[in-house]
């Protein structure tokens, strides 16, 4: 089932009032939500329904005991997200239009050549921090540890549509396997988003624990209470942004520790009762209005600098409106806001004195992307105190996604995620250490997989316990898998 035609059920099944206020933007809206299973981030039908939540999140469903519920070999060729390999940069409208079983694929964009490279490379030999590597690639719902050397030491691995069969029937839906973002537990559980699709625990053998069906997307993050803190999203009309086409409204939503639902937090509604509630004037008329693509809980280091830094608040970053914020969920209102030179920006975050650290995937211009830091909340607020791209020698380009992390001795690991390859670089600007997703497809390899996403652990990262053991008995093979939980990374910092 199509998530058009799953709201058209859970629409069918709701009461009479909430239908009849629903089916005239019934149309539009399933445009709208086709669009976004198969492109998260591109310009598409800009639609959705009505202003009562429609189709309720659905409660976490725990799965049967299984013996073995990791992923298999029975996935499907080119399911997940997948770039054209292009010569000379972007790819040509020509390309494309040759290409329409590519174009419906998730991000697919420009993007440079897939030329061979060894998986890693030690640019600077000794230069590299050392430590575990946890990446998530648009090839399948899988996250992978591996070492400095591109060794993999274990993964784990859950097909979409093995977790909600009802989407299998819609072979569109293998275009969604993938997981966005992840976390792993101390014992070993793990967190995934399924894009758009819902969230999944499982556990250290990749057997489902329970799962969460919604709008899950981009970004969650675990407090030390055991609540899930993730962003969501509801399709809506909302008659006072625009009365004939839908809005996705998006969310902030707390989850217990065992899926349910403990509360919701409307960003829109945030802005709409701040003093910021100007910036609203930057979004589409319809559609994915903002594309919040990043949450991090605040812990209060920096309130005596800024109080809106206290513990507790939650900095966003607003794709849509070029926009980083702080929203307080107690006022349930954005307290700080900030725009600059930076646009179509991901993963910001705060760093150990206060800076934030950002990828700026378009505020150069051009085929280009950065990396900056920039102090804020000083007097100079959007000058830039560092930055790696857009210079010659720096080459870096993600048109969408990309994320940034701050290692402990002052690198910088970045995921350039649109060309599959992550990069170390020191603070001089020199890369270090380079990753290249082994993930190809095409007949000639021309198509490399997403890379959405790579962390560096520590050397002595709790799990998996006995290192360098293979002890998964799944038909891959490969063993258990861990993506780092933000309190043991300081969430990139």
């Amino acid at each position: 089932m199509t998530p058009a035609a799953s709201f058209t059920s859970r629409l069918l099944q709701s009461p009479r009032s909430l239908r009849s206020a629903a089916l005239p933007a019934l149309p539009s809206l399933i445009l709208l939500l086709v669009g976004l299973a198969s492109s998260c981030g591109l310009k598409g039908p800009d639609s959705a329904p009505s202003e009562a939540k429609v189709g309720p999140s659905a409660a976490p469903t725990t799965a049967r005991p299984e013996s073995n519920q990791s992923g298999g070999p029975e996935d499907a060729d080119l399911s997940g997200k997948w770039r054209r390999a292009r010569p000379g940069g972007a790819a040509s409208a020509e390309g494309e239009q040759s290409l329409p079983n590519l174009r419906a694929l998730p991000y697919l964009q420009g993007y440079r050549p897939a030329e061979d490279h060894p998986v890693v490379g030690h640019l600077i030999p000794g230069a590299e921090q050392k430590g575990l590597n946890l990446y998530l690639s648009g090839h399948a719902a899988e996250a992978v540890l591996m070492d400095m050397d591109g060794r993999p030491l274990h993964a784990w691995r859950y097909p979409l549509r093995r977790l909600w069969p009802d989407l299998a029937k819609d072979p569109a839906m293998a275009k969604l396997e993938y997981w966005r973002r992840a976390f792993l537990f101390p014992n070993g559980d793990l967190l995934g988003i399924y894009e758009g699709q819902g969230l999944v625990k499982l556990d250290a053998r990749s057997r489902v624990i329970w799962s969460h069906r919604g709008g899950i997307h981009h970004d969650l993050e675990v407090t030390a209470d055991g609540d899930i803190w993730v962003l969501d999203r509801d399709g809506k009309l909302i008659p006072r942004l625009n009365p004939k086409e839908g809005i996705l409204e998006d969310m902030i939503t707390v989850l217990k520790s065992d899926g349910t639902v403990r509360r919701r937090i409307s960003i829109l509604h945030a802005f709409e009762h701040s003093r910021y509630r100007g910036l609203l004037s930057r979004r589409p008329p319809a559609g994915d209005i903002f594309h919040t693509n990043t949450l991090e809980i605040l812990d209060g280091r920096f309130a005596a600098r800024n109080p809106e830094l206290r513990k507790g608040n939650v900095l966003i970053s607003v794709l849509k409106l070029d926009t980083i914020a702080i929203l307080d969920p107690d006022r349930e209102e954005i307290v700080w806001a900030e725009t600059g030179s930076f646009r179509r920006q991901h993963q910001p975050t705060l760093l150990h004195d206060g800076h934030l650290l950002m990828f700026d995937n378009t505020g150069l211009g051009g085929d280009r992307s950065r990396v900056l830091e920039i102090d804020p909340f000083g007097p100079f607020p959007n000058r830039v105190l560092w930055q790696f791209g857009g210079r010659a020698g720096q080459e870096l380009f993600s048109k969408t996604l990309g994320s940034c992390q701050r290692l402990a001795g002052g690198n910088t690991l970045i995921t350039e995620s649109e060309n599959g390859r992550a990069l170390e670089v020191d603070p001089q600007g020199r890369v270090v250490w380079e990753f290249r997703n082994p993930h190809r497809a095409g007949a000639r390899g021309e198509l490399v997989a997403v890379l959405f996403e790579m962390l560096r652990l520590p050397l002595d990262f709790p799990f998996p316990p006995g290192r360098g053991t293979i002890d998964d008995k799944s038909p891959r093979g490969i063993g258990r898998a861990a993506v780092a939980p933000r309190a043991v990374l300081a969430h990139r910092r």
